[in-house]
């Protein structure tokens, strides 16, 4: 019997460190990580999915981590229990090995799928008002342009690593990515 733990960020430029230390703390013998949207495939779930045998335990930090929607949960967990493995949510305690937990699963996913939409439309007009009153949605950049291109020409050089360009810029990690990648994939929407 193996626990895997799965753990999805969003983004390329977010980090899964959260969840991978309560995945860890839970006892998950391997992690799967994955960096992309619940929109997108998700490559390293379905690898996971398909190689389930049984007892294995799929173990998750959050269902919306997991699953983009009610149906989409239920459909991974059908997959799950065909391979007559068990499902595990850290966050919302849910255990799908006896009927109460399968119940429970069901409603907090549907309750999940509710909030991630009331949550995007609240985004989404929060977003049109700023705009509408002239600002640019989003939080401001934590270096100042010639603080950010000097960071980014430090970083381009090779000879340093972004985490240590935060450390001597006393910023986050993400900040410096972010910096790179408005640079080197100047396309990317997410990189505002």
């Amino acid at each position: 019997m193996t626990i895997y733990g799965y753990a999805r960020v969003s983004t390329a430029h977010q980090e899964n460190d959260l969840q991978i230390d309560a995945l860890t703390r839970a006892g998950a013998q391997v992690i799967i990580q994955e960096k992309t949207s619940g929109v997108r495939s998700r490559k390293e779930l379905e690898v996971l999915l398909a190689k389930l045998l049984p007892g294995d335990c799929v173990l998750v930090y959050k269902l919306d981590r997991f699953a983009r929607s009610l149906l989409d949960l239920l459909a991974i967990i059908a997959k799950i229990e065909a391979a007559r493995a068990t499902f595990r949510s850290l966050t919302e305690s849910i255990d799908n090995s006896m009927p109460a937990g399968r119940m429970m699963l069901q409603m907090f996913g549907a309750f999940a799928e509710f909030e991630r939409n009331i949550i995007r439309e609240r985004s989404i007009a929060g977003q049109k008002a700023a705009r509408e009153r002239g600002r640019v949605p989003g939080r401001r950049r934590s270096m100042s342009p010639d603080t950010e291109a000097e960071a980014v020409r430090l970083y381009l050089t090779g000879d340093h690593t972004m985490h240590g360009l935060s450390v001597r810029f006393g910023v986050s990690l993400s900040a410096i990515k972010r910096a790179v990648y408005r640079v080197t994939r100047p396309n990317a929407s997410t990189l505002k």
